[in-house]
Formats: C-alpha cells, structure tokens, sequence
C-alpha cells in the first residue's frame, strides 16, 4: 500500500475508534428558553432573571425568560413538561408548583412523578408578613390584635391558590384566630400591586419580590417567617421571635428540565449553577434581594421536592385546604 494511501486508512481507522464527543460538550449550541410559571415581577421571575444572566454568560447563549403564567404555575410547568427534553427549555419551578400543587389538585395535566427532572436548587426564600404603610399596625402583635378586633374585614393577597404565600398566611391565621380573607392573584407581582395600591392589606410574600418595595417604603414588613433573620431586612424580626415561637415556612425556587433529558446534559447544567451560584457578586446580589443561594445535585433536589411534597400533603389535609 502507498504511503499516502496508508495514511489516510490509519487516519479513518483512528476516527472509527475514537469515543463520540458527550452531548454535553457542546450543549448548548443555540439559545436556552427558561420558563417561568408565572407573571413578571414576583419571586420566582426575579431569581429566574437572576440565574439565566448569569448562566447565559458562562455558556456563551442567551438564555431567554419566558414568562407563562396561570392555573397555580400548571400552564407553564405543563409546557416545559411535554418539551423536547433536549435541555433546551427548562422550568423554574417553585415549592408551589412541584411540592404543593401534586397534593392540593385532584387532577394536574402532567404526571408530577414522572414529569420532570430535577437539576438544582438555585436558592431558598424566607417570606416576609407585609402590610401597606397606611395600616396602623407596626407589629406582628399589632396586626394580629388589628385582625381580631375586626374579623373578615381586612384581605391578604397571594400568588395563588395553594402556593406557599396562601399556605403560609393560612397557617399564620390558624395560629393566631384570625380571620383574614384570600384574595388569590396569577403570581406573586399582582398580588404586591395591588398591596402597595392599598387594595388589600397583608401579604406574605418572599423577600426575592418584596424586599425593594421595603425598603423603598411602599411595603412595611412586620416579620419574616423562617428560622433566623435575613441580611436583605436584618432589622425585621421573624415571627419566632416575636407572636408564634418555632414557626418556621420557607419557599424555595430550583431548575428542573422535562424527564427524559440525558443525565450528562442535566449534570451539567447542575454543575454550571453551582459554580455560578459559588461566585461571590451572584451570592451577595441574591442576599440583597432577600434571596439564600443554595446550589444542589439533582439527587438532593429530587429529595427536598420529595419531603416537602409530604410536608405540605398534610398541611392541606389538616388544614382542609381547597382551591376555588
């Protein structure tokens, strides 16, 4: 065989017999959608935002938020669940749309155990008790003594039937004897609208989409509802410390992309936002906005989605939570 000849056969014979480049290599070769199940302007939007710039500047793509609210997070989350699972389109889903949801709706258009899967926490986010500043009350206390004293009168907004505000502020009146009604919005952004235009009173919301109106003065918090104070509000108390002594409900936000997504694609994805969310400038921009950075495996977030969804089963169950 000439030499050239032999060449080129030992060249096709090296190709042959070398390893496929993983999917992963070169994902993602185009833009990425990230699907937000609900409008601009609440928590869930702000960290979205949040991660997809900075996970579009490690990629070299644009990552495009693409905001479809409505149905408690169903329609979005239902869009992202029957996408090609090629990690082209993921969801940033909440407490409320993956560990809430599956037990408050007798029916949901997707298989909430089989939908999606998991890829990472992207942050934790303690609520604050919000009221409009022409309320009269300063105080937990205040507002509680403000609630009983006029029974059914006053009105709290909410993202949602369901969501982690409405099973927050329910279990807040529980504790209490309250009586406060539910006026329930598409997502969190119209629910604070309408609290910074004075149409309802108290809101539970997380500080991702109220700390700025805080400290703007159009909001005042009276509490936060974790465990310990946050650096976004160290002034506020927590409501353990002041009326309701252990009570601890927090909401979270995390990736997921459609079940069926190859595992080194969703690896991957779990890795860069975990090397996003370890930068520094990211960890104190989210704090600011009231937000805990906490980046995962997909197996720790599969697990946090498991307890909660079992925690909050039986809150709705005691509690005789419905939807309307």
């Amino acid at each position: 065989m000439p030499i050239q000849r032999f060449a080129i056969a030992a060249a096709i014979a090296l190709l042959a017999t070398a390893p496929a480049p993983s999917i992963a290599q070169t994902y993602p070769a185009r833009p990425v959608t990230l699907v937000v199940p609900f409008p601009p302007g609440g928590g869930t939007d702000t960290g979205a935002r949040v991660i997809a710039e900075q996970l579009g500047k490690r990629w070299g793509q644009p990552v495009v938020v693409d905001n479809k609210g409505g149905a408690a997070g169903q329609i979005g989350a239902d869009h992202v669940a029957k996408a090609k699972p090629d990690g082209y389109t993921l969801l940033l889903g909440n407490i409320g749309t993956q560990a809430i949801n599956p037990s408050l709706y007798a029916k949901l258009p997707y298989d909430p155990d089989t939908a999606f899967a998991p890829v990472s926490l992207v942050a934790e986010l303690p609520l604050a008790m919000m009221v409009n500043p022409s309320l009269p009350a300063k105080t937990p206390a205040e507002f509680i003594a403000l609630a009983r004293s006029k029974p059914g009168q006053l009105t709290y907004s909410s993202s949602g039937a369901g969501g982690a505000p409405h099973l927050v502020t329910e279990m807040f009146k529980d504790q209490t004897g309250t009586f406060v009604v539910h006026a329930p919005y598409r997502g969190g952004g119209p629910a604070i609208a309408d609290l910074i235009a004075g149409h309802v009173q108290l809101s539970f919301m997380t500080l991702l989409e109220a700390s700025g109106h805080v400290k703007a003065g159009k909001l005042r918090a009276l509490a936060v509802t974790g465990d310990k104070r946050v650096p976004a509000l160290p002034d506020v108390p927590t409501l353990s410390e002041t009326v309701l002594p252990g009570f601890d409900a927090i909401s979270w936000i995390g990736l997921l992309a459609p079940a069926g997504t190859p595992k080194d694609i969703v690896d991957k994805i779990a890795a860069d936002v975990r090397a996003v969310l370890a930068d520094d400038a990211v960890k104190a921009r989210i704090v600011a906005l009231g937000g805990v950075p906490r980046a995962t495996t997909p197996q720790e977030f599969a697990k946090l989605i498991a307890n909660d969804r079992q925690r909050y089963a039986q809150v709705i169950r005691s509690r005789k939570i419905t939807v309307d």
